[in-house]
């Protein structure tokens, strides 16, 4: 158990942290899923509107250090292919 006020804060601070990021990344994941929908559809004009929304978040979610600057380009290029290859 932390017993210094600093290791007792640094667990505050790190559970609210948890919460936030675990939400930063369900939102990513729910416009990649977006997009993988519309790809499943069909629909290229849907999965390209999927596409240009899912940019910003993935891109933010490296900016605040939640997803791996090199995760957020693989599933960029990935989903970027399938979508011109409809």
């Amino acid at each position: 158990m932390a017993n210094t006020p600093q290791a007792r804060k640094r667990i505050r601070r790190n559970e609210r942290r948890a919460e936030i990021n675990g939400n930063r990344l369900s939102r990513i994941r729910t416009f990649v899923k977006k997009v993988e929908a519309a790809l499943a559809g069909g629909d290229k004009a849907v999965a390209a509107e999927a596409l240009k929304a899912a940019q910003p978040e993935l891109a933010r979610g490296v900016a605040r250090g939640v997803v791996h600057k090199n995760t957020a380009a693989r599933k960029l290029s990935r989903l970027s292919k399938r979508v011109a290859a409809l």
